[in-house]
């Protein structure tokens, strides 16, 4: 026999509260993203870097597949090198100093496990993929505003 409930006349049904808030990284990320090509020249980089006020982003083949990602170390990288050979910035491509083996994490992760993404890897933005095309990206400090947005929040 199964243990069977009662409630009386007075007793009030409680239903559990439940909050949805949006805690993954398709939620914060960016979207609009400043992108860069294998072909491009460096010194065209830095300039969008200063223009859009960012530190890196994706290099996208012409098929739109990510094939890098070039940073603003990337760049330090070039400038001390044309400086030690006494060569102009100019000639020197994406290609030849953007990271190719490059992390990703999925669309739908939590900002919780992304953080620790960027705990366990020195890195400042995290492409964000869906069914193997870019969709965004995520940087650290998007996950600095999406923990604030929910610190009144149990999760």
């Amino acid at each position: 026999m199964g243990i069977k409930s009662f409630m009386g006349p007075r007793a009030k049904t409680t239903t559990k509260k439940e909050y949805k808030a949006p805690i993954l990284v398709t939620d914060y990320m960016t979207r609009k993203l400043v992108t860069f090509t294998p072909d491009q020249s460096i010194l065209a980089v830095m300039e969008l870097f200063t223009k859009h006020n960012i530190s890196g982003g994706p290099v996208l083949d012409d098929n739109g597949f990510l094939v890098g990602i070039i940073s603003e170390a990337d760049c330090m990288k070039t400038i001390s090198e044309s400086r030690y050979f006494n060569q102009p910035i100019l000639d020197k491509s994406v290609e030849k100093f953007m990271t190719k083996q490059v992390e990703t994490i999925p669309h739908d992760m939590s900002i919780f496990d992304a953080a620790n993404v960027f705990d366990k890897h020195n890195r400042r933005r995290l492409p964000v993929m869906q069914d193997g095309l870019i969709v965004g990206q995520i940087s650290r400090k998007d996950i600095v505003v999406a923990a604030l947005r929910l610190s009144g929040q149990n999760w």
